[in-house]
C-alpha cells in the first residue's frame, strides 16, 4: 500500500471515529459472508457501527484521541464497534450477539471506556451494568424515596386519627340509635 493510500485510509478512519470516545474491539475473522451480513444488519438496527481496520492505520488515526489506548500493542485483525446509546448498551449488544451460535467467531476483544483500556473480561463485566435508562431510573428512585417516606410518615398518624374519629362517630351513632 502506497503512502498516499495509507494517508487516505487514515484520514477516512479519523473522520469515521471523530467524536467517538468509547468503542469496542471485536473479532469477526472466520465468519462467513452471510453471517457477517446478518451481524452487520443486527448491529445497524441498534445504531451500532462495525468497521474492520488495519491496526497500524487505526493506531495512527486515533493517536492523541480517547480511542488511542485501544490500539496500543494490538495484534491480529480487529474490527471496531461504536455507537448505540452508550458504552454499556454497546457492550450488552456485543456480548449478547457473541453468545448466539450463528455469529460464533464474533466475540469482544477489548475496547476503550472514558479513555481507559478494557480487556475482553472487562467488556463482559460492563455489559452487566445498568444502561443509561436503568441508571436514570435508579437515580430517580433515590431522589423520590425520601419524599415518599416523609409523606407516608406524615399521613399514617393522620390516617390513624381519622380512623379513630370515624370509630367514635360510629359508636356515637349506635348509642343514639339504641336510645331511640
Amino acid at each position: 500500500m502506497s503512502k498516499y493510500v495509507k494517508n487516505l485510509v487514515t484520514d477516512h478512519l479519523r473522520e469515521c471515529l471523530d467524536g467517538v470516545n468509547d468503542a469496542l474491539l471485536v473479532n469477526v475473522i472466520g465468519m462467513d459472508a452471510n453471517a457477517n451480513n446478518r451481524l452487520r444488519g443486527a448491529l445497524e438496527a441498534k445504531n451500532i457501527n462495525l468497521l474492520v481496520v488495519k491496526n497500524s492505520l487505526a493506531a495512527r488515526a486515533t493517536a492523541y484521541t480517547p480511542l488511542g489506548a485501544m490500539f496500543e500493542g494490538l495484534t491480529g485483525t480487529a474490527a471496531v464497534c461504536w455507537g448505540g446509546e452508550d458504552i454499556v448498551s454497546l457492550a450488552k449488544e456485543v456480548t449478547a450477539l457473541s453468545q448466539e451460535a450463528e455469529y460464533e467467531p464474533f466475540e469482544p476483544r477489548g475496547g476503550v471506556m472514558d479513555g481507559d483500556r478494557l480487556d475482553a473480561k472487562q467488556v463482559v463485566e460492563v455489559s452487566k451494568w445498568p444502561n443509561r435508562e436503568g441508571q436514570l431510573s435508579i437515580l430517580m428512585g433515590q431522589i423520590l424515596s425520601p419524599g415518599a417516606n416523609l409523606v407516608s410518615q406524615l399521613t399514617s398518624p393522620a390516617g390513624a386519627l381519622a380512623s379513630q374519629v370515624a370509630q367514635k362517630a360510629e359508636g356515637a351513632e349506635e348509642a343514639d340509635s339504641t336510645e331511640n
